[in-house]
């Protein structure tokens, strides 16, 4: 059946996860929704074929659900999140291929140790983070085939664990739910039997084969509200402005030509929307409806439509394919309506054009490498995808080390909680920033003072509650304060007091190669520190090419004289050749007191009631 919404179930979730919120988190939906979304569950108990009940469960769930997620969305508090460039790393390359090789050619695998002496982890490391939102900027696929073990036997790769299987095997991780292509080898378990791990044969490669789509061009059109109604076209691609609000714009967009033949079935992201406001900076999206009011009009129909059959036929089947095709013919335009975190100034809208397409494919058969974040060895190993790979969030994050005591305090969030009266809890957070980084662990937070009053019916202060020293803890370091109301004589209504919160005094060096201090060395991709001289709680490395842009670091270990002894030296591998080092050492630790006056949140009565 093809009678469902494009934005399926999962892609609207998907919807609200963009929007950074936890179903926790969720506002209550409209009581209109909720009784809608009875009613309908409740029609569903009238339908007696199954094949037309799981037609009209899935398209009128679609329905309801991108309208829970369009209410969400709306009422989301407007609120400037900064973000970066989405189309960062493909400015970086001279072409599109020569990012799908680059991404290709920096792939490699990691064992992980796991839990249990009967499992091994392998981790695909990609040169690219393909967990932000939109993921990889083409399509994209990769397909484990079989691991080889240090024996030489070749353990097939299958789609799930099977609890059945006697030998060895070689399946999905069930332990990271972030890295899908995270990989489990599973070694048989035998029960009362004590197996050595060091024993088991260990795998030594992994084989796969990954195929990339790069479109033959992309082409961004820049709008603001000078440019609402009106159409903008290059070449074969068309951009039309339809709505720009304060933190959401509505646009569709067209390619005249057909799709290459390569693309047909790939799941195709063709436009990525992008905003700034008069900061110039980019901001973080919340989230997106891709289906325009026509199109949920017509899925409306078609779901009443559905909702007066009895039967399901593979006449009525075709009849709804054959509406659907000709309403996409007679709309061939895409819609895109894009809400932001912040004030919308200026819009950018790119189209990956796929009218012609290359298909890259490879096949992968890759040593599986081992770096422990600790080692005794005293020879540093080699980790050289010998790509080069720019870290375009370094700058933002290095603003950190620059951080002011106000800024700190303005970065403030308190949080309450009081679902349990005798663990009521006050939360002071901030955003985490470079500074806390450097932190170190010497910390001297001193006094924390807290004092609850109860209220006037002006609102004011009124006289402090005598309590006993166990009602109310403070932890500095957690910034937190922790209270049981079953302890207080009188109902509190406001804290006041002073929590201690921590800035480092960063001092940065730069360097260039010829010109390093004693103590930092460049080694082909790697910058080798003596951790004598630079102790890791105290100091950071950040490196840039002859381009003047940081290099992604790929990972780092710490080579000790023993197990339990000093480190000597650290190693951090970089996608590409350092040519300049910048260093950044903590150079002091202060304590600055947040004075703090908060209306506390109150407990249920229920709760509350001796």
């Amino acid at each position: 059946m093809h009678v469902r919404l494009p934005l399926t179930t999962a892609g609207v979730c998907l919807v609200l996860l963009l929007g950074g919120c936890s179903p926790g988190d969720e506002k209550k939906p409209s009581v209109s929704l909720d009784a809608r979304t009875t009613t309908f569950e409740h029609s569903l108990d009238a339908i007696t074929d199954p094949k037309l009940k799981d037609a009209v469960t899935e398209l009128g769930g679609s329905l309801l659900l991108l309208e829970r997620a369009q209410l969400k969305l709306d009422s989301t508090p407007l609120k400037t999140v900064y973000g970066e460039d989405t189309l960062g790393i493909l400015k970086h390359y001279p072409s599109p291929q020569a990012l799908v090789d680059t991404f290709i050619n920096g792939l490699f695998v990691v064992h992980k140790d796991a839990s249990s002496d009967y499992l091994t982890d392998l981790q695909p490391v990609f040169p690219f983070n393909l967990n932000i939102p939109g993921g990889f900027l083409f399509p994209h696929g990769v397909e484990w085939q079989s691991v080889t073990l240090s024996n030489k036997r070749v353990i097939a790769y299958q789609p799930e664990w099977s609890e059945t299987d006697p030998g060895i095997q070689l399946s999905p991780s069930s332990s990271n739910v972030n890295n899908p292509d995270d990989l489990t080898v599973t070694y048989p378990f035998i029960e009362g039997l004590d197996v050595d791990k060091k024993s088991q044969p260990q795998p030594v490669s992994l084989q796969g084969k990954v195929e990339v789509i790069a479109p033959r061009r992309l082409f961004s059109f820049n709008l603001s509200q000078k440019d609402v109604g009106q159409t903008r076209t290059d070449d074969n691609l068309s951009v039309t402005l339809l709505k720009l609000e304060k933190n959401y714009a509505e646009v569709e967009f067209s390619n005249s030509l057909p799709l290459a033949p390569e693309v047909e079935g790939a799941q195709l992201n063709p436009v990525i929307v992008q905003a700034r406001d008069t900061s110039g900076q980019y901001l973080v999206r919340a989230g997106s409806i891709n289906e325009s009011p026509a199109q949920v009009a017509f899925y409306e129909k078609q779901l009443a439509y559905l909702q007066q059959q009895k039967t399901w036929s593979e006449a009525l089947e075709k009849q709804l394919e054959d509406e659907q095709q000709t309403f996409e013919q007679q709309r061939p335009r895409r819609y895109n309506k894009v809400y932001f975190n912040g004030p919308i100034d200026t819009l950018e809208v790119s189209v990956l054009d796929f009218s012609s397409a290359t298909v890259t494919r490879k096949t992968l058969d890759l040593p599986v490498r081992t770096f422990s974040q600790h080692t005794t060895e005293k020879a540093i190993q080699p980790l050289d995808p010998a790509v080069v790979v720019y870290d375009d969030l370094a700058p933002n994050w290095l603003k950190g080390a620059s951080l002011t005591e106000e800024a700190l305090k303005a970065g403030i969030r308190i949080h309450q909680s009081v679902e349990d009266p005798s663990a009521a809890r006050i939360e002071f957070s901030h955003r985490r920033t470079f500074n806390d980084e450097l932190l170190g662990d010497d910390f001297s937070p001193g006094e924390s003072p807290v004092t609850f009053f109860t209220e006037k019916r002006s609102g004011k202060l009124d006289e402090p509650i005598e309590l006993p020293p166990e009602a109310y803890q403070v932890d500095p370091l957690q910034a937190t304060i922790t209270y049981d109301l079953n302890l207080f004589p009188e109902t509190p209504a406001i804290a006041v007091g002073s929590m201690p919160l921590f800035l480092a005094s960063v001092e940065k060096k730069a360097y260039d190669a010829k010109s390093l201090p004693k103590g930092l060395e460049i080694k082909n991709n790697t910058l080798v520190v003596d951790l004598k001289l630079f102790p890791a709680n105290a100091w950071r490395f950040f490196v840039k090419d002859d381009s003047g842009n940081y290099l992604k670091q790929i990972l780092s270990v710490s080579h000790d004289a023993s197990a339990d002894g000093p480190a000597l030296f650290g190693v951090h591998y970089f996608y590409g050749r350092p040519t300049h080092v910048e260093t950044y050492q903590r150079t002091e630790l202060n304590t600055v007191q947040y004075g703090f006056e908060v209306k506390l949140d109150k407990a249920q009565q229920s709760d509350t009631a001796p």
